[in-house]
């Protein structure tokens, strides 16, 4: 086959969407005339294009406006085995995902049992089986998991796809899902699994005490250098005032920390990873990264010696180069670009070349208003530019609790 694209449908694409629909799916599946260009007037239809010609459809609809409900996935039999299917499917969750700033809907969809190719491509896309509904062919309701939980290693067995009512007893807990789809002995066969119920009000409002000590103890710390940087009359004024924005910066992260606790924890759970990143951004790019890099120009002002200056600033840059491109880092929760990049070496090399010019008794203003300039554009670049942290949306929403 051709290159294909992916894009929303148009009223003009409704009787090539018809055509293929016909072709490829069962007729109970087909979606009336109706409710099809409902969907595509709703901005619900994503189509996969070549040579002008629809090869591919995803079809939802929004039955509210909290439940977004996929109703047909369809490929034309040469376009199948290509990805097709998945670039649809991933292209239908990032309109939801992204659609705005509110809670996003939930995602579900119906499979029966020897759907066996739907079935293994919403489970791929961070769907989980949750129940059998009593219809004909008693089918499985799949949901996006737009959380992280975690199962039971130890609570996990295996039912055949035929073995219908076995399935529909094992969906019956409300904590057991399907979660794969396996071979066992030659045919294909679901994985069900147990997800550990945890407290998400007691983890997060953990969660924002721990940033709350955090950028405690960084404010503590950056108000101490401040105080010895009015001390001394010979300390740079553009670091005193490097100083003074870490200092604000961080108290707004203790406010932003101390609004995402307590009730926000319980009431809005959805809505606290979004208050928690502009908590960690703020306190790392604003507080942490200032304070560590105005270090070296403390210790050339207390000691006098740039040789010892220039090995603690050397220190510092190689560490602050390895936090960057280390697990930990803010950054590393978030796409990165060549832009990105760039801002990170400079971040990095700052201790340095902060030092060198301050030891050389030079003017370090022009070193100051860049290094602001730089934690300035990756605060809004991760702030207003990137999604949710630790790239939430393509990476599978459940996890194996690994047993220490």
């Amino acid at each position: 086959m051709r290159e294909w694209t992916v894009r929303a449908a148009r009223p003009a694409d409704l009787a090539g969407l018809r055509s293929l629909l016909t072709d490829t799916c069962e007729p109970q599946d087909i979606p009336s005339p109706a409710l099809l260009a409902e969907a595509v007037a709703g901005d619900l239809v994503r189509v996969a294009v070549s040579d002008g010609v629809p090869v591919g459809c995803v079809v939802a609809e929004r039955p509210s406006p909290g439940h977004a409900r996929l109703m047909v996935v369809a490929v034309r039999a040469e376009a199948r085995r290509q990805g097709v299917a998945a670039q649809l499917l991933a292209e239908m969750l990032r309109h939801f995902l992204g659609a705005s700033d509110d809670e996003p809907p939930l995602m579900s969809a119906i499979a029966r049992t020897e759907q066996l190719t739907l079935t293994r491509l919403l489970l791929a896309s961070g769907f989980i089986g949750t129940r059998v509904m009593r219809l004909s062919g008693l089918p499985v309701h799949y949901q996006y998991k737009s959380r992280v939980e975690y199962i039971d290693p130890e609570a996990r067995h295996l039912v055949p796809v035929s073995a219908r009512e076995q399935l529909a007893e094992s969906l019956a807990p409300s904590d057991h899902a399907v979660t794969a789809l396996v071979t066992l002995g030659g045919e294909p066969a679901f994985e069900i699994a147990r997800f550990e119920k945890d407290d998400p009000a007691a983890l997060q409002s953990g969660e924002a005490a721990a940033g709350i000590a955090f950028s405690g103890s960084i404010l503590a710390a950056i108000t101490f250098l401040l105080g010895f940087a009015f001390s001394s009359t010979r300390f740079p004024d553009d670091v005193r005032l490097l100083l003074i924005g870490a200092t604000f910066a961080t108290v707004l992260s203790l406010i932003v920390y101390a609004s995402a606790s307590g009730e926000l924890a319980r009431i809005r759970a959805n809505s606290f990873g979004r208050i928690m990143k502009w908590g960690n951004v703020l306190s790392e790019y604003g507080g942490v990264l200032p304070f560590v890099i105005s270090l070296p120009v403390t210790y050339a002002q207390a000691s006098g010696d740039p040789w010892t200056t220039m090995m603690l600033a050397v220190v510092l840059s190689l560490a602050i180069g390895w936090y960057e491109r280390s697990e930990f880092s803010i950054a590393h929760r978030f796409r990165g670009s060549r832009t990105e990049l760039a801002l990170k070496v400079f971040t990095a090399a700052s201790p340095a070349i902060g030092a060198a010019l301050v030891a050389a008794d030079t003017t370090s203003w022009p070193w100051s208003i860049a290094l602001i300039a730089t934690l300035t554009a990756r605060t809004w670049l991760y702030l207003f530019r990137r999604g949710a942290e630790a790239d939430v949306a393509e990476r599978r929403q459940w996890r194996i609790r690994v047993r220490s």
